[in-house]
């Protein structure tokens, strides 16, 4: 079975590789000129969200979001907080967040291929976190990001789970979130290892289909101090891992 999903995985994945490379190239000259300076990010966001429904369309890529948070009527700035299991995850996050947010991961992101650009460095924030004053300047900016009314956005596993499975949190998100005492929004993301999966171009998984998606009620930190850190990242974690569930 697996051989006979081999050539229709193949091809879906050089069309979705070349719709991608299509629209980098157009693209690119914009994308530069909006980066260079911060007064334009925003319109680098417009930017962003315009190409990732390019890329999502193309190949047949359709979301069904399920918000149960009614993000309209939560306060901001938030911390977004997702589960990580495709690259995928990164492309929908500019289709279903309505407001501006900056990514907050581990440097290693500005060195994939193709994916740097929705990861740039100056507009989101890339965390060395083998370098203890590397994390601390980039939880100072991230805060100051917040000061300037500005969402965060958050992987708390720290990296990809190819298969799906949610691994443990790191406890950065958490203890953002409550030193400037903004909500939490979690996100799960259900099935996006299933469309786009991370692990070897002919190995691993890459279809056509739809990408389930679930914006949770908002988690309150306000009145909570570090000592709850850990209750808080538990309560996030599980309701994330709720949505894998169904």
């Amino acid at each position: 079975m697996h051989l006979l999903l081999l050539i229709p995985r193949t091809l879906w994945k050089i069309l979705f590789l070349l719709n991608f490379l299509l629209g980098l190239f157009l693209l690119y000259p914009a994308f530069y000129f909006l980066l260079s300076d911060e007064r334009r990010f925003p319109m680098a966001m417009k930017l962003k969200r315009f190409w990732a429904r390019w890329i999502m369309l193309v190949p047949g890529l359709f979301i069904s979001l399920e918000d149960r948070a009614g993000l309209e009527k939560v306060g901001k700035p938030r911390m977004y907080c997702s589960n990580h299991s495709s690259y995928l995850d990164i492309v929908i996050s500019y289709l279903i967040l309505p407001d501006y947010f900056v990514f907050m991961g581990k440097a290693e992101l500005l060195k994939v291929p193709l994916f740097s650009l929705f990861f740039s460095k100056g507009m989101d924030i890339a965390v060395e976190r083998k370098s203890r004053i590397g994390s601390h300047q980039a939880f100072l900016r991230a805060g100051k990001e917040i000061d300037k009314g500005r969402s965060m956005f958050m992987f708390p596993e720290g990296g990809l789970s190819s298969n799906g499975v949610l691994k443990g949190f790191k406890n950065g998100a958490f203890k953002l979130a409550i030193a400037k005492q903004i909500p939490i929004v979690p996100i799960t993301f259900t099935n996006n290892w299933k469309l786009l999966q991370n692990g070897g171009f002919f190995k691993a998984c890459g279809n056509p289909g739809i990408a389930g998606v679930i914006i949770h009620p908002v988690i309150p930190t306000k009145g909570y101090s570090e000592t709850d850190l850990v209750y808080l990242l538990n309560k996030t974690r599980d309701v994330i891992a709720s949505g894998l569930e169904l």
